[in-house]
């Protein structure tokens, strides 16, 4: 049964962000520069980004920073940074999933660590957010490489169905720059939230009531755990650090055990 969202104040809250966004050549060392203010990250494994060296220094750099770890997975498509839709099979799917993830998985252990969680990347995090399918696929092949992965992507109905139907913890996350709708639908095709004090506006409205500004200049209630923050504007190092400045972030699992009791 789908969770109905409850209005409430948030008091804890990850932020995560991407690493290993490059590939042979084509680097991005600016992405290194929001580490200081997340919990945690999403390391890209090599499909639509992300090469041996460079995943090898996202880990190393995750785990100077005592950052949590995830797969950042996404389509085949390096030429298009993974962000065309591809129209794969269930098959193909689930393998594309488990090929990523084990990658990952198998880098960490030799540098004695643990991913956490897989979310997906551009086109397959988009689709994942809209179809129930294709979302319970990517879900179950989790799955199959550790029944103790969670599974991160975007807050609404389809990702608490699916924690129901597959059995799997989840992570809900909104991307602070991105627009969404009443129905906390992303609107892929307005542009994005720039501006630093418009990303403070609504960080506030969500730790103060659970709430998401929408298109329509109104609320929309959503559980949420995370936050996903980008490093690809001239400010996001700035936005990041205001959001530091509101609450100190904490990682999903953490937070759960925090507000079960189990620590203080």
């Amino acid at each position: 049964m789908t969770k109905t969202p409850v209005r409430k104040s948030i008091k804890s809250l990850d932020f995560n962000c991407d690493l290993a966004q490059g590939y042979g050549v084509y680097k991005n060392n600016s992405e290194y520069s929001i580490l200081d203010y997340v919990s945690s990250v999403n390391i890209s494994c090599g499909a639509h980004a992300g090469d041996p060296q460079t995943i090898r220094k996202a880990l190393l750099a995750a785990k100077e920073k005592n950052l949590v770890i995830g797969a950042h997975i996404g389509f085949a498509d390096i030429q298009g940074f993974g962000y065309r839709e591809m129209d794969l099979t269930d098959d193909e799917l689930e393998a594309l999933v488990i090929y990523q993830v084990g990658a990952l998985m198998s880098f960490a252990k030799a540098y004695h660590l643990e991913i956490e969680h897989v979310r997906p990347h551009g086109a397959m995090y988009k689709k994942a957010a809209q179809d129930f399918r294709f979302a319970t696929v990517i879900a179950r092949a989790i799955q199959k490489c550790s029944q103790w992965l969670t599974y991160c992507g975007a807050s609404g109905d389809i990702i608490e169905k699916i924690a129901d139907y597959v059995k799997i913890p989840v992570c809900e996350e909104i991307i602070i720059d991105k627009q969404y709708n009443q129905n906390l639908g992303i609107e892929w095709s307005l542009p994005d939230i720039t501006d630093t004090e418009a990303c403070m506006k609504r960080l506030q409205t969500i730790l103060h009531s659970s709430q998401v500004n929408n298109s329509s200049n109104g609320l929309t209630v959503a559980n949420i755990d995370s936050i996903h923050f980008s490093n690809k504007y001239p400010n996001s190092l700035e936005i990041i650090q205001r959001a530091h400045s509101l609450i100190s972030p904490e990682p999903v699992r953490y937070g759960r055990v925090k507000a079960s009791g189990w620590v203080e």
